[in-house]
């Protein structure tokens, strides 16, 4: 089987299962994941896809997937190979990976560097600035390639020939490490019982250091994961919070805006009423004078006065059509008592009705006209108005 396509199906079986043992991703951020891992090993074939279990300080285990072992680097036209780690965290790829230079027994990290601190992170440009989606590990593993070349973060410690004859420090002792081939599979992180069994030949003090970097790598990644969550939760309330607030600064410009056009509406109406004010107090003053003239000897016919011609055509049609009304009323009682003969009485009410009929419709015609009139009376007091305001 061809290589990339072993690791293809590698990561469609981790990426895939379910149940404890299943990965911590998004299951719209695993199809990206695979697609980053697969071009970073078609283009670094010496970095390996593994499954890792990693401990939060919280006490949480959770199993990730780590690209381990080593990358190029050209110092000085020779090329080493720098073995490092890469975890790609839960929240991958829309946060960036955790790179840490691994460094073999015999190598120590340079201190200090532009981009790797004490403890193996590194942190580099594209790191800092990482941008979903269109950062890629690719793009980081070359940027890094290139910063190391630049300045290379490992070196070989000096070491003592224990035959006197050629006690000296080694030739290489200030040049960049180059380690084994299979020597970078160790890791601070791996839990693998092969490394545990190696970790027994180990130097107690360089066990101790080693379980103490890793134990406050693990505390680090909490905290910062921890801060990380509690930010993204503080920026989704802010998000609410000015949702809200353009809600109901909406909601306040309309009732504002609402506000407004009921005032020019009560306004309007205002200047109508002082208008018909005037017009009374002026009626009023006029009829207090024909009071005082007649001393109170009001003729009942003069009391009302037409305001103009079709008022008064209307009073005389209505007034008309409510006296036939009557003079039929009364001969209907009339007829009912025998006072008047039939023929007389049909004669009478045909002549009678005729005559309502015509003053009925003439009040018609006089109330469209009054109608038609007052229409143009307002529209008249409105253009006034608002030439008043």
């Amino acid at each position: 089987m061809v290589p990339h396509q072993s690791t293809q199906q590698f990561l469609s079986t981790v990426l895939s299962q379910r149940g404890p043992s299943a990965s911590q991703y998004t299951e719209d951020s695993k199809w990206l994941i695979r697609q980053h891992l697969v071009s970073l090993i078609e283009s670094y074939p010496s970095l390996q896809p593994k499954t890792a279990v990693f401990n939060h300080t919280d006490g949480r285990t959770v199993n990730l997937l780590q690209a381990q072992g080593t990358i190029p680097m050209i110092y000085m036209n020779v090329t080493y190979n720098i073995p490092i780690v890469i975890w790609l965290m839960e929240t991958y790829p829309r946060h960036p990976p955790c790179i840490y230079v691994n460094p073999t027994r015999d190598m120590i990290i340079k201190r200090p560097h532009a981009y790797v601190n004490p403890s193996g992170l590194v942190s580099t440009p594209l790191l800092q600035s990482w941008v979903y989606p269109s950062s890629t590990l690719c793009d980081v593993i070359k940027e890094l390639s290139g910063l190391f070349g630049l300045d290379p973060p490992l070196f070989t410690r000096q070491q003592q020939n224990p035959n006197t004859e050629s006690m000296r420090i080694q030739s290489n002792s200030g040049r960049p490490a180059i380690p084994p081939r299979g020597a970078y599979d160790q890791s601070p992180y791996g839990v693998s019982p092969s490394q545990n069994m190696n970790h027994r030949t180990d130097d107690p003090v360089e066990i101790y250091k080693k379980n103490a970097i890793s134990k406050l790598l693990e505390s680090l990644h909490g905290d910062i994961a921890t801060l990380r969550k509690n930010r993204e939760v503080e920026m989704e309330g802010l998000f609410n919070a000015q949702g809200m607030l353009r809600q109901r600064e909406e909601q306040l410009s309309k009732g504002v805006r609402e506000m407004q056009q009921e005032k020019e509406g009560l306004e309007q109406q205002l200047q109508m009423v002082l208008m018909n004010t005037d017009v009374l107090e002026g009626w009023v003053k006029e009829n207090q004078v024909k009071v005082k003239i007649n001393k109170g000897n009001l003729n009942v016919d003069q009391v009302f006065e037409p305001v103009d011609a079709l008022s008064k055509q209307m009073l005389d049609c209505t007034a008309a059509d409510l006296a036939i009304e009557d003079v039929i009323y009364s001969l209907d009682k009339a007829f009912q008592e025998g006072s008047i003969a039939f023929d007389h009485y049909l004669k009478n009410v045909r002549a009678l009705s005729r005559e309502q009929f015509f003053h009925r419709a003439t009040a018609s015609k006089v109330r469209a006209a009054q109608m038609q009139a007052q229409v143009a009376n307002m529209a008249s007091r409105a253009s006034h108005s608002q030439y008043a305001m």
